[in-house]
């Protein structure tokens, strides 16, 4: 089931059923308190929830026109870093100073968990991703993303775009928050996948294209079972001794690294595509 948010022509925004090329409105109005897509997200049984409040013999929207939105209501983003072998050989060569650090992060009991992003701070798709003007040297890092309620149990999944300035933490690790939170740092969509059974790790693939001036100048891909944590193991990291009353997504790492001498640009085109979720695609923009 893949559920999301798209604004409407009147400017309002709708959450949605999407199936197929179509999209069918989700009534938030007949049940009290399911005021949101968040409030469907966290209800104890979403299924049963969404086919309560749609009504497929009704109007419904073509997903080939839809104007869609992060689908984020009021949780928190957070981020895990060092998830993955090529993030940590990435991390080491950014930053000789801390290498040591990062190498033994990546095999530590506790994993490297850092807050990411409000929800003004994230972008939907088509909207704007930003390289901070003070960096010459960031990168898209392709993500899939938890999306986590308020019981800290997992109700989802997402694509996610960690945008990270690689020259900044690398200059020193006590500077990842500035190089990872600011303005349009995140994007998330286009939709949320709800699912009964766990995801196949093996057959679940992460794939990054980078445009620029219509021609391709990055692609790389990777498998979900790439990564060395665990779905609950980072769950439970992140719930400890800090409530999330509004639930959280949880990137959970990256598997694909550009070059060392590849950068984003003003103008570029980053997409995204998680198998069985969907494409996030967003312009970058540079001050």
């Amino acid at each position: 089931m893949k559920l999301a948010k798209i604004r409407l022509t009147d400017g309002s925004t709708a959450a949605v059923l999407w199936e197929g090329d179509q999209l069918f409105p989700i009534d938030l109005m007949q049940v009290d308190h399911v005021r949101s897509l968040m409030d469907v997200l966290h209800a104890p049984d979403p299924f049963g929830l969404v086919k309560y409040l749609t009504d497929k013999t009704g109007s419904s929207f073509d997903a080939s026109t839809a104007t869609f939105l992060a689908p984020i209501d009021r949780q928190e983003v957070w981020a895990a870093g060092v998830t993955y072998k090529r993030s940590q050989v990435a991390r080491m060569e950014e930053s000789e100073s801390a290498a040591s650090h990062y190498d033994k992060v990546y095999t530590a009991p506790r994993p490297e968990i850092f807050f990411k992003a409000t929800p003004n701070r994230v972008s939907g798709p088509g909207e704007d991703l930003r390289v901070r003007a003070d960096s010459q040297w960031s990168v898209p890092e392709p993500e899939l993303a938890l999306v986590i309620n308020p019981q800290n149990k997992l109700v989802g999944f997402t694509v996610g775009n960690d945008m990270s300035a690689r020259d900044i933490e690398g200059e020193n690790p006590l500077y990842l928050p500035q190089a990872k939170v600011y303005n349009q740092c995140c994007g998330l969509g286009p939709c949320v996948l709800v699912t009964e059974t766990p995801l196949d790790r093996q057959g679940t693939t992460i794939e990054l294209r980078i445009e620029r001036a219509g021609h391709m100048a990055f692609h790389g891909s990777t498998t979900l079972d790439q990564m060395k944590r665990e779905f609950p193991e980072l769950i439970d990291w992140l719930a400890k001794e800090n409530d999330l009353p509004s639930g959280a997504f949880l990137l959970t790492g990256t598997g694909i690294v550009p070059p060392d001498d590849f950068t984003l640009e003003n103008g570029d085109v980053v997409s995204i595509s998680i198998s069985g979720i969907g494409t996030l695609t967003n312009p970058i923009v540079k001050a």
